[in-house]
């Protein structure tokens, strides 16, 4: 018996280690992406002020009057995001409330799956999708649309998250206690002002974490933006225009057409590391929601 409980014992303390490895992998993951962004990036300020970078409005490290302003860049990816989750918020909320509490049991077992398959659809056919499809419908209605523009990626990629979206909410409205349910509905409130007056307020800090994690899943979105928005950094808040993101300036900088060591190449570590920055600090407000929530 003795010789059962200890290997019982070391059964699960070889089970324990094990986890703590899987847990200690992805938390060193995580700080060697940020040592070797910021170890290489600080080459790069050694030639660019913080002050350029910070400071100018235009991005034109490749060509032969160089300026180092992030914000074209950063501006590109804010449009395309924005456009993303004014797409993707409504809808994914939308199928939330539809799916916790309208569907029946045998419907949401049917659609849940299928709104879920759209997060498996590789990148790159969206990418596609928006370029040769979405992009010349709205010129039907857009005329000053452009070929490559902000609009047509973003609400592209908006369709790409709303499985999140609708996801991470769902599990927050079925965190809701049916007691608040069942005291609306005994004080004579409807069902659409039980789910708009009740329910969503008390779920409200699970779907405000669904969202901004939604919403780093679109900043650090690549092919999409790389294909159909377009190459042309600039400072506009105008999504009918192409416009460059972070992302798709590193894939553009690392096809191989850069030499390694210059200082155009070490642009694309100054830029990973704001991307990585603006993702790592949306995703601590949203697991901090989420903390909340389950609290």
């Amino acid at each position: 018996m003795k010789n059962v409980t200890r290997a019982s014992g070391w059964g699960e303390r070889l089970i324990e280690m094990l986890l703590l490895s899987c847990g200690l992998v992805t938390v060193l993951t995580t700080i060697g992406i940020g040592y070797i962004l910021l170890s290489e990036s600080l080459v790069f300020f050694k030639d660019v002020s913080l002050m350029q970078f910070f400071g100018d409005t235009q991005w034109t490290p490749l060509f032969a009057d160089k300026h180092f302003g992030i914000w074209p860049l950063v501006m590109g990816t804010l449009l395309t995001s924005g456009v993303a989750m004014a797409v993707a918020l409504p809808c994914g909320l939308a199928a939330a409330i539809y799916l916790r509490e309208l569907a029946s049991p045998t419907l949401r077992q049917w659609l849940k799956p299928s709104l879920e398959m759209l997060a498996g659809i590789p990148t790159i056919v969206y990418g596609y999708f928006a370029l040769l499809f979405v992009t010349p419908l709205l010129q039907e209605f857009l005329p000053n649309l452009s070929g490559f523009n902000a609009l047509s990626p973003g609400i592209v990629m908006g369709f790409m998250i709303t499985p999140m979206i609708a996801s991470l909410s769902e599990d927050a409205l079925s965190a809701v206690s049916n007691d608040l349910r069942e005291g609306a509905y005994a004080l004579g409130a409807g069902r659409a002002s039980t789910i708009f007056r009740v329910i969503l307020p008390a779920a409200r800090s699970g779907i405000a974490a669904a969202s901004l994690l939604a919403l780093a899943r679109a900043v650090g979105e690549t092919m999409i933006v790389a294909i159909a928005a377009g190459q042309q950094p600039r400072f506009t808040f105008d999504p009918q225009v192409p416009v460059e993101t972070m992302t798709a300036y590193i894939v553009q900088v690392s096809m191989g057409d850069t030499p390694q060591g210059t200082l155009e190449y070490q642009t694309i570590f100054a830029v990973g590391l704001t991307l990585f920055a603006m993702t790592f600090i949306v995703n601590i407000f949203g697991q901090r929601l989420a903390r909340g929530k389950r609290s």
